[in-house]
């Protein structure tokens, strides 16, 4: 499925990035991400206000070169040639440049690969779920003999909500619906095969979402994004419970009981631990994992998840922190940074297309904003030292636990720089004689 941690780093075969330079055997799926881009008939979404600037820039440098030229040819501008031919080549180089990056996004970042090969080059999105539900129960078939590890990332319920024709219109929820309801088929047939090759007994089953709604992601039909129930916040939010609490179901007959219900924060950097203890690994010793074997909590035999402070970022920046009071059972959250809501009050930045992390579309808070979510989890009784006892007890604990959480820190590259997220021609991944970077290899 959809991988998006890019493919090269130094030219356009060294797959640096790549899912089989980090620990994978076998990949299928999209090194990208999904964008609007990649459907037909849909306004782009990749950088559309920079978009909009470039678009801009470029038409007053065409009217500039227009000018001088019409200038140059009636006589009221003495002017060489060779000066209008400069403007007017730069003023080429500058549009292509970044042009290339944004007009042909589809072609460039619509992609699928198997493994080190680009199978498809633009992706046809009306095929891609039945391609990826045809690979993972291939992977179970050839793998049914011996332990396996299956990592599924749907494309689904993320725009462009592409739905095929079977599950259009069959919800009560619109596009979303429909496209969560193909979704649940597809999570569905995956367990079918599980059980088809009689593995539904020895696999440990763990489905979960990466983030809440997409509150922003609207259009005249209504929702595209999901939505958070009683939640404040979504998708792209640091610290706000609804971009960030989501449901985890597992299943494994025999070994974990059946119906219940488990209320306590556990993460998705539990996964990787819990997979070490299956699979009867070590864990790494050189470094600190913030992840928890989940296996005591989901089999009855610890009642309290081991997680006591959990560190909610918004990008590389700190936003809120959880403390799991172990004694007393109260979890407290402590805002540090919040985004800037609108309009004021909305619960999303709508027209932004997602919140910002840093600068002028947060707020800082000093002291933190404090909520205790074991009584109010919707986040909308706003705690302070008049109303809560234990107020300043409880943000210098947390204020601790973040001053000892940041020594274990050791800084890295800045991957999202401006450089780095600046389209290059020699890291494109490409099937066929660059830039003529188009194929159907499944159609074959």
């Amino acid at each position: 499925g959809k991988w998006h941690q890019g493919v090269n780093c130094d030219s356009f075969n060294d797959h640096c990035h790549h899912p089989l330079n980090h620990g994978f055997d076998y990949f299928y799926g999209m090194p990208f991400t999904l964008l609007n881009n990649c459907q037909e008939n849909k306004p782009p979404e990749l950088d559309v206000a920079l978009q909009a600037k470039l678009w801009l820039y470029s038409q007053m440098i065409t009217l500039a070169v227009l000018t001088l030229i019409a200038g140059r040819l009636t006589g009221l501008i003495s002017i060489r040639w060779k000066i209008i031919a400069c403007f007017t080549l730069v003023g080429g180089l500058f549009f292509i440049s970044w042009y290339s990056s944004y007009g042909f996004v589809q072609y460039w970042n619509c992609i699928l690969m198997r493994n080190h090969e680009v199978t498809e080059q633009p992706m046809r999105l009306e095929r891609t779920a039945s391609l990826m539900l045809k690979e993972a129960v291939s992977f179970i078939k050839r793998n049914r003999h011996g332990p396996f590890l299956l990592f599924v990332s749907f494309l689904h319920v993320h725009t462009p909500l592409f739905t095929t024709a079977k599950f259009t219109g069959k919800s009560n929820h619109g596009l979303y619906g429909d496209n969560v309801e193909e979704m649940d088929w597809m999570v569905g047939k995956i367990l079918d095969s599980l059980d088809k090759e009689g593995l539904k007994n020895h696999t440990f089953t763990y489905f979960a979402s990466d983030h809440g709604g997409h509150l922003e992601a609207q259009d005249e039909s209504g929702q595209l994004g999901g939505w958070n129930g009683i939640y404040k916040g979504g998708k792209g939010m640091g610290g706000w419970e609804g971009g960030i609490r989501v449901p985890g179901v597992f299943r494994w007959p025999g070994v974990l009981p059946a119906g219940i219900v488990i209320d306590e924060p556990t993460s998705l950097m539990d996964i990787y631990p819990t997979v070490v203890h299956l699979a009867g690994g070590i864990l790494p010793q050189d470094r600190v994992i913030d992840g928890q074997n989940l296996m005591p909590l989901l089999q009855g035999r610890a009642q309290k998840s081991e997680h006591e402070f959990l560190f909610h970022y918004c990008g590389s920046y700190l936003h809120a922190v959880r403390w799991h009071q172990k004694d007393s059972g109260a979890i407290w959250k402590a805002h540090y940074v919040t985004p800037v809501f609108h309009p004021p009050g909305a619960g999303a930045c709508y027209g932004k297309g997602i919140c910002p992390c840093f600068g002028e579309g947060v707020t800082h808070h000093d002291p933190p904003l404090l909520f205790d979510l074991s009584r109010d989890p919707s986040e909308a009784k706003l705690l302070s030292a008049d109303t809560e006892p234990l107020f300043d007890t409880v943000i210098k604990q947390i204020g601790r636990a973040v001053e000892e959480h940041r020594r274990t820190l050791t800084p890295v590259p800045e991957q999202l720089s401006l450089y780095n997220l600046m389209w290059k021609p020699w890291l494109q991944p490409c099937c066929g004689t660059f830039p003529f970077c188009w194929c159907d290899k499944e159609g074959d």
